[in-house]
């Protein structure tokens, strides 16, 4: 399959949205409960700047099909290259290679920024989410046990990191 990856623009906040709340339905990749609205993901589109790309992942006929987003770690300025990614792809087309692809270029949008480290959070459970990270060159650095309670039953989290070696001085 095709890929395209480019910047999030306005017109792919809804189709962003639709993406989350799936993963918010499915209890397996975040601890957000709450359902999205177009018009929070209009505001992060719009707030991205160059610090904080929004990378979305297109199919050959342009259907959106997958988002990935680096967050703040800290507002400490001793944190400044710290940033916490997420990814996200829609249902249908998971597993098979379009989370590779955007996190690998998302890993890329970091360097040239100038970050030299990215980090998540992913729910212990979910092994896709934990391969493609290792996929791509992240490690395991431990897990925060019991870190949510999330519909009355405690999820820990496995924490995993790259250190993005050309940003080290």
């Amino acid at each position: 399959m095709n890929i395209l990856i480019k910047k999030a623009k306005l017109e792919d906040a809804e189709a962003i949205t639709e993406i989350y709340n799936q993963g918010i339905d499915e209890r397996a990749s975040t601890f957000e409960t709450k359902q999205k609205i177009v018009e929070e993901i209009t505001d992060g589109i719009k707030g991205q700047g160059e610090r904080f790309p929004i990378l979305t992942a297109h199919s050959e006929h342009n259907h959106l099909i997958g988002w990935a987003s680096i967050s703040s770690y800290s507002p400490r300025d001793v944190y400044k290259g710290v940033g916490v990614f997420s990814i996200y792809i829609r249902r249908g087309y998971r597993g098979k290679g379009i989370g590779k692809k955007l996190l690998q270029a998302l890993t890329e949008e970091a360097e040239r920024i100038g970050y030299w480290k990215l980090t998540s959070r992913i729910l212990e459970f979910n092994a896709a989410s934990r391969s493609l990270c290792i996929s791509c060159g992240y490690r395991e650095v431990g897990i925060y046990e019991k870190h949510s309670k999330l519909e009355g039953k405690w999820i820990d989290c496995v924490v995993v990191e790259k250190i993005i070696q050309k940003n080290i001085n």
